[in-house]
């Protein structure tokens, strides 16, 4: 009796006499919430990401050097792409960089996740592990312009000293993109390090205590538990480092411009070079467009190869 002569709110469900209704009142508020909470995201996206996207698209349809109006000529700017060897060699160059840089960085930020596993949790060594990534891109680049340069820089007056020939890590063709790489590994090797830490803690710790009463090495636990568990994040890292190396520029700014010759114009200094020093707006749109549809079809072939969805973890 006392039950159907009160309401009761349960689960944002009213419940009045015999009938169940939804509290609807709650329900709008709690929408109009979390509607206030996710517009400023929503406008920032918006403003900053989705309609750039869109005037991008539809400038990589259009003739346009920002001096005047825009002149629509379809796909004119993808068809003439096939033809650009500069295109295809910035591709050729950007591949070499991201095999380079990826390898490199993978396998020496798998070997630090492993060492701050095995060996310390300690904060203090975590935060000097990130400080280099909290240093601008432009101030790695000139440090390591200075340091590596052919003439005054330190590293080559130790090699002279040491009776070796100088280096001229950033005049030649075959030195200057692994130069550039290895600037890339050292900056961003401690956070790829601490992701693949954090994934690491993720573990269990009575799967390596079962490993240990079993006899297993070291070495025999990295490959048969630690690697094949911290595969969801091991895929969720490769696609980051792989889209944030497609996406190089600053160090090659920096250091080379491009060269020398074309050997280190990457995909995006060379849109930057066609939109900003030969506007032609249009074109280079056009070339961010493919970058995007490489970019998407790469991350997603990585997702679905190394099942990225799926946990080992129990």
């Amino acid at each position: 009796m006392a039950l159907t002569s009160r309401n009761a709110r349960t689960g944002g469900v009213s419940v009045s006499g015999q009938a169940l209704r939804p509290d609807v009142n709650g329900t709008r508020r709690e929408r109009l919430t979390a509607l206030a909470f996710v517009a400023p995201a929503l406008l920032g996206f918006t403003v900053f990401y989705f309609w750039p996207t869109l005037r991008g698209l539809y400038y990589s349809l259009t003739e346009f050097d920002f001096f005047s109006p825009p002149r629509f000529v379809g796909l004119d700017n993808y068809a003439a792409l096939f033809s650009d060897a500069i295109f295809w060699n910035a591709m050729k160059v950007t591949v070499q960089y991201v095999v380079i840089n990826i390898g490199t960085q993978t396998v020496l930020a798998l070997l630090l996740a492993v060492l701050l596993h095995r060996l310390t949790r300690s904060i203090v060594v975590r935060s000097i592990v990130l400080l280099p990534y909290l240093i601008s891109n432009v101030v790695v680049a000139l440090v390591f312009y200075w340091m590596l340069d052919a003439q005054i820089g330190i590293t080559n007056q130790a090699l002279t000293f040491l009776g070796l020939d100088a280096v001229p890590f950033f005049g030649s063709q075959d030195w200057a993109i692994p130069t550039i790489a290895f600037i890339n590994t050292w900056r961003h090797l401690g956070y790829t390090a601490l992701l693949l830490f954090a994934g690491m803690l993720m573990i269990p710790g009575d799967v390596y205590e079962a490993g240990r009463v079993d006899g297993a090495s070291e070495w025999k636990m990295f490959w048969r538990i630690t690697l094949p568990l911290l595969r969801p994040i091991l895929a969720l890292v490769l696609v980051i480092t792989v889209i944030g190396s497609f996406q190089a520029f600053d160090t090659v700014a920096v250091t080379t411009a491009g060269g020398p010759g074309d050997a280190t114009r990457v995909i995006q200094y060379y849109i930057f070079d066609l939109a900003f020093q030969r506007y032609q707006y249009g074109y280079a749109s056009a070339v961010s467009v493919v970058l995007f549809l490489i970019l998407a079809v790469v991350a997603f072939v990585q997702l679905r190869l190394m099942r990225a969805d799926e946990s080992d973890v129990a």
